[in-house]
């Protein structure tokens, strides 16, 4: 059984920050690649980051330079820190493992609220 415990979402300013955390069951986290997806109100999901079991990152376009992935194999947990946060950023976002070698989520966290307030 595959569990993701996302916590971190919250109200924030335009030009704030957020951190997420995502805490995972441990054979599964430490063998795959970790992210997140977000998905705003009347639209698809989209992916945010990426990184792989090595450290290595992918970004959305839309957040790079402001959003930084990372995960701490020890506490089986992957973060998010969202920097310089917009209103365009609200949304529920969501924990994901993924395929291996992949950027395709093959599970999902039960999903947390960014709410970005002008």
């Amino acid at each position: 059984q595959v569990q993701l415990v996302e916590s971190g979402g919250g109200l924030v300013q335009a030009g704030g920050s957020l951190r997420l955390s995502c805490a995972a069951s441990g054979s599964i986290f430490r063998l795959n690649r970790m992210g997140w997806y977000r998905q705003a109100l009347g639209k698809q999901r989209e992916m945010v980051a990426g990184i792989t079991s090595a450290g290595a990152t992918n970004y959305a376009d839309l957040v790079k330079g402001r959003f930084t992935i990372s995960r701490d194999n020890a506490k089986n947990t992957v973060y998010l820190q969202m920097n310089s946060l917009e209103p365009e950023d609200t949304a529920v976002y969501y924990c994901n493992v993924f395929a291996p070698g992949t950027w395709n989520p093959i599970h999902w966290g039960q999903g947390t609220q960014v709410t970005v307030s002008s």
